[in-house]
């Protein structure tokens, strides 16, 4: 009985340790409310942004800058991630909807694994 006790708790943290590696809830709450800075703060100190024209590599408060003039002109009205891929010692890339008044947006974002964290290497925002 021990035994399938241990093997349950074990597999119970390993499920675990995906789930909360990446902040999912934390990132769809920042781009429902617009908080550039929050969504960057998860970012690393570069980071490729793609918000429909405009296409760069980044410091995270030039990346903050572009993303907030992106929610100026586009603000949310609800965001939601759609996929999560299988994170890897890699990284990991998600895609999310994100609804701005009469229109749709994809964004898909991907994270480098950096150390034991996670930390986002590229933000694209595409129309749908």
């Amino acid at each position: 009985m021990g035994l399938i006790y241990t093997l349950l708790s074990i597999m119970m943290f390993n499920l675990n340790i995906g789930s909360e590696a990446i902040p999912y809830a934390s990132i769809e709450s920042a781009f429902a409310s617009g908080d550039a800075t929050k969504i960057v703060s998860y970012g690393k100190d570069r980071m490729i942004v793609n918000v429909i024209d405009k296409e760069g590599v980044f410091s995270q408060s030039q990346a903050a800058q572009v993303l907030k003039e992106f929610f100026g002109k586009k603000p949310a009205s609800s965001f939601k991630f759609t996929f999560k891929g299988k994170e890897t010692d890699d990284g990991c890339f998600a895609i999310g909807a994100y609804v701005s008044k009469s229109e749709n947006f994809r964004i898909t974002i991907k994270w480098k694994k950096s150390g034991s964290d996670f930390k986002i290497e590229s933000i694209a925002i595409e129309k749908t």
